[in-house]
């Protein structure tokens, strides 16, 4: 799948008043995910904002860093799943290493548990992926150019572009994965099983995340507040693929929950004091 990084003219979304949206796709950044990282000292990320509406003291914890973020499998090939998906096979193969050595005894690929991997792992300088993790994200990548509504969304526009400002009186930044000049905001999410991705997607916050993105995306845009969807795609045979646009009322409902956790944010700053949230005695009631 090979998509376009700059902007394009696709059929247009209308606005409320019969405006088609434009929006303008020089205002993204564009950068390494190491340097978005690295600046997120100093700018509030979703990923922040989750984890201090989910705990502050685990906020705080993270950002001083005395807890790491875990990177396991499932990452790795969400992350590699983006890049192939998002940015394309060359940027992908610039990426990571493939596949790995073959046994010339058996012709067939050493283990990811074998000496052999190993040392060739060591050798790349890169994050590497198995053969089979190279086929499966093949197998993914497939699923999506299956779904027409998600070709349709990565026809046009730019990936990874990102945006910094000040909103709700904190610097903030969001990295979009993908933004459609015509249609919006568009994420991309893996899943085991998508039958139930409307329930994780409440679980994880997906939802408060991307009206993050959206009210950033507006602070930097005259204030337009443009459409959200997501693209989700199985990591499992069959490798569904589906796209969902998240309601307006689900993100203004959110926008206002991420807004009251910005102030109480500022407020455990200004006294440093990063509660659990659980200090309180609570009622269990099951019956």
């Amino acid at each position: 799948m090979k998509q376009n990084h700059d902007m394009e003219l696709g059929d247009g979304f209308q606005l409320d008043d019969g405006m088609e949206l434009d929006i303008n796709l020089a205002i993204l950044r564009i950068e390494s995910a190491e340097k978005y990282h690295a600046k997120a000292k100093h700018n509030l990320s979703s990923h922040q904002l989750l984890d201090f509406m989910k705990c502050p003291l685990l906020h705080r914890k993270k950002t001083i860093g005395l807890i790491g973020d875990s990177d396991s499998v499932s990452d790795l090939i969400g992350r590699a799943a983006h890049v192939r998906i998002l940015e394309g096979r060359e940027v992908y193969e610039a990426t990571f290493a493939l596949g790995g050595p073959v046994n010339p005894k058996t012709e067939k690929p050493y283990g990811v548990n074998t000496q052999a991997f190993r040392e060739w792992a060591e050798e790349q300088g890169k994050l590497v992926l198995s053969h089979e993790q190279v086929e499966l994200i093949e197998q993914m990548a497939a699923g999506v150019s299956m779904n027409s509504e998600a070709l349709d969304l990565l026809l046009y526009g730019r990936s990874e572009g990102v945006v910094r400002v000040e909103y709700c009186g904190i610097p903030c930044q969001i990295r979009i994965d993908w933004l459609h000049p015509h249609r919006g905001i568009v994420d991309f999410k893996t899943c085991d099983d998508i039958t139930w991705f409307e329930a994780d997607a409440k679980r994880h916050g997906y939802h408060k995340q991307m009206a993050f993105y959206q009210s950033v995306l507006a602070q930097a845009h005259d204030g337009l507040m443009v459409p959200v969807h997501l693209i989700v795609i199985e990591k499992k045979e069959p490798f569904r693929c589906g796209v969902w646009r998240v309601t307006d009322d689900t993100l203004a409902i959110a926008r206002q929950e991420n807004e009251a956790a910005i102030h109480r944010l500022l407020n455990c700053r200004r006294q440093d004091q990063w509660p659990t949230g659980y200090e309180d005695i609570r009622f269990l009631n099951v019956a």
